[in-house]
């Protein structure tokens, strides 16, 4: 079985890097029913083709202890593409789909012109299958059947296609795709189907699969039809799906019983925020006093924003690093003085919901011409992040492990640096205010750590020392009557770079 990977995009034999396999060499791989190779039938800086060829013990196949379903000699699995070539990209391009290089990390979150060629398909549901689950993921399809046998029309078509996708997809996606689809298109696994698979199905359609039109049906056929592991599957990936306003996490959902609905940090004349109280004051609307309370959310965006709209601090140029759905984004493109926005977020599907928040077909062409959406990664060095006045991180570090925050502290304020960086995160201390979060356990299920006030402000300090900046950091929300000592839910730094540095 052969899949070939050919782009056009400028410097194309950078494809060897994100693949990590050099366009001069041929790269060999035993498999548990065969043998893999990687090889570039064409490499140069207009066009490069990456190969990949599967070579299958048909006769290993079926005495091998264990197989399943190969109880033929004679059979079309050593040729159509399957589960057994996802193995094979598995085992020959795993750096690739973890979305790693040790070079040129820039062109990860790339979007790269793409052709995909699959000589042979395996679908028997037809080739309308293959269109519904490529065609939603941006990919043009291009199909070819063939007769079973050119000798007997009567016997009709076989279920075999040439497949040809085209499409503009970073190269790690490319990969998930392909890894997910062929088996869900074959509807057939080489080997036992059990929790593990429903583990490798969520770890490779995380990005994108839970807004799949036809999720249900990947899901189930990549599973062989087994109901209840399709179901584990599709649950697990859309459990942190939002709709408009969407649930609240447990901070949330428990702010709105304890806080007092007048107190919201935009409207504290007293606020530390540099000499904004004027703004702070002065909100664009009036409030409506029949409203409920603020969420918490709502609290930490009022109040970047003010801190934003400072005047000293002379902010034309904005972006936010992990914009997520755009909530912050619809706020800031109010705000007039703000003459260039850009958000950026690694999942494409919260980019295309923040693309449907914002409304960019509706919006005047002054405000679309304001701001853009990039998609893009916190740990790696991006040149387009550079240049800005302002950068704001809300509820992201706590979504990272410390080996990636040390990549992102660097990508911020070593490589981009902005001249201002706001950053929130929440209060680890405050969780007791909460009696439904069990003690010990964190607000959110995707947090890796959450800081005391003391720890918040010794990695502030850790920043200021490194990288040249002075910070002011401030609480976030009301204090509780009941836990006066833990201070409030949520924290904030601003960052100012020394004028020096």
């Amino acid at each position: 079985m052969l899949l070939t990977i050919t782009t056009t995009a400028p410097n194309a034999t950078d494809l060897g890097y994100l693949l990590h396999k050099n366009p001069g060499s041929v790269f060999h791989r035993d498999l548990p029913f065969g043998a893999a190779w990687v090889f570039y039938p064409e490499a140069s800086p207009e066009r490069t083709t990456c190969a990949l060829l599967v070579e299958v013990d048909p006769i290993g196949l079926v005495r091998r202890k264990g197989a399943i379903g190969m109880d033929q000699y004679v059979n079309d699995r050593p040729y159509v593409a399957s589960s057994m070539l996802a193995v094979a990209l598995a085992r020959s391009f795993g750096s690739a789909m973890a979305g790693t290089a040790k070079e040129k990390t820039e062109r990860l979150t790339e979007r790269w012109p793409l052709e995909v060629t699959i000589p042979a398909v395996a679908c028997h549901a037809g080739e309308g299958l293959i269109r519904r689950f490529f065609e939603p993921l941006g990919y043009e399809v291009e199909t070819k059947g063939y007769p079973l046998d050119d000798r007997f029309a009567e016997w009709g078509a076989a279920a075999v296609y040439t497949v040809t996708l085209r499409g503009k997809q970073t190269i790690r996606t490319l990969l998930n795709h392909l890894y997910v689809l062929l088996p869900a298109l074959d509807r057939g696994k080489h080997y036992y189907v059990g929790d593990d698979e429903v583990d490798k199905l969520v770890r490779k359609g995380d990005e994108w699969l839970a807004d799949h039109p036809e999720r249900h049906v990947i899901a189930r056929r990549f599973l062989k039809n087994q109901a209840s592991l399709a179901h584990k599957a599709i649950s697990q990936l859309t459990v942190e799906q939002e709709e408009t306003d969407a649930v609240l996490d447990a901070e949330e959902r428990q702010l709105e019983a304890v806080i007092d609905p007048v107190v919201v940090a935009a409207d504290d004349p007293n606020h530390p925020l540099s000499g904004n109280a004027a703004a702070l004051q002065q909100p664009e609307e009036p409030a409506d006093e029949t409203d409920p309370a603020p969420r918490l959310h709502e609290l930490r965006l009022n109040t970047v924003l003010a801190a934003i709209r400072d005047p000293c601090r002379a902010v034309r140029s904005l972006i936010d690093l992990g914009c997520g759905d755009g909530k912050f984004l619809r706020l800031a493109i109010r705000e007039r003085q703000l003459q260039r926005i850009v958000g950026m977020d690694v999942s494409s599907r919260e980019l295309d919901r923040c693309q449907g928040r914002l409304k960019f077909d509706r919006l005047p062409t002054l405000h679309r011409e304001r701001i853009s959406l990039i998609h893009g990664s916190l740990v790696y060095r991006d040149d387009r992040l550079a240049g800005f006045d302002a950068a704001v991180l809300i509820e992201v570090i706590e979504h990272l492990n410390l080996p990636r925050l040390a990549a992102c502290e660097r990508v911020v304020f070593e490589f981009a640096r902005p001249r201002t960086v706001f950053v929130t995160t929440p209060n680890v201390e405050y969780n007791v205010v909460w009696e439904t979060l069990p003690a010990g356990e964190l607000r959110h299920r995707d947090h890796r750590f959450e800081w005391s006030r003391a720890e918040f402000r010794q990695w502030c300090q850790q920043i200021s020392e490194r990288f040249g900046y002075a910070f002011d950091t401030l609480d976030i929300g009301p204090p509780s009557p009941e836990h006066p000592s833990v201070g409030t839910a949520s924290q904030m730094a601003i960052f100012t770079r020394n004028h020096q540095s």
